[in-house]
């Protein structure tokens, strides 16, 4: 998943895949993945379906609904070769797989992914913090008289955050290693 659309036309089939939905109640199951705070408009969800339309990765039927609006509204569902795609894409373990954007994806549907490459995925993540984290320590160590005392007070959140985040991706490698 190297970009931004490839990561989420694989967080689309992945919802898809657990039944057909209409693109505002798929748009409020891609929030609560990409979380509240980077809210995905629908200015980018329908030109992204639309190219999966295109590519028969998913299909559109109209759908009235009972009890509600008398109103058709389209409903999308993942077709077979869109199933395939999204087992394919689950069943690789890619170095952007680690990368912050498609890592969060990918972890949310960990379910389906082969567990060697969920321990991959895990295993890259960790040593992608890591590296992050020494460059952090080394610039905080040698921050030069007179920088700006917010910029040394973000290098040092950046820090404890990757951290965190290293100690629980620990924890998720050993229950990976001890599930196997």
């Amino acid at each position: 998943m190297r970009s931004r659309s490839e990561s989420l036309e694989f967080a689309l089939l992945g919802v898809l895949s657990q039944g057909p939905l209409h693109g505002y109640e798929l748009r409020k199951r891609m929030t609560a993945i990409y979380g509240p705070f980077r809210a995905l408009s629908f200015s980018v969800l329908y030109p992204q379906l639309h190219r999966m339309l295109d590519a028969g990765v998913i299909q559109e039927s109209l759908s009235t609904e009972v009890g509600g609006s008398r109103r058709s509204r389209i409903v999308y569902a993942i077709t077979p070769k869109g199933r395939a795609r999204f087992e394919a894409i689950s069943a690789s373990s890619e170095p952007d797989s680690w990368e912050d954007e498609s890592f969060e994806v990918r972890f949310a549907f960990f379910g389906p992914t082969p567990q060697r490459n969920r321990l991959q995925i895990l295993e890259g993540r960790h040593q992608k913090l890591d590296e992050k984290a020494k460059i952090l320590r080394s610039e905080l160590e040698k921050s030069p008289e007179g920088i700006d005392r917010y910029l040394v007070e973000w290098r040092r959140h950046s820090l404890e955050s990757a951290e965190r985040e290293i100690a629980w991706l620990q924890e998720m490698i050993n229950t990976e290693r001890k599930s196997s």
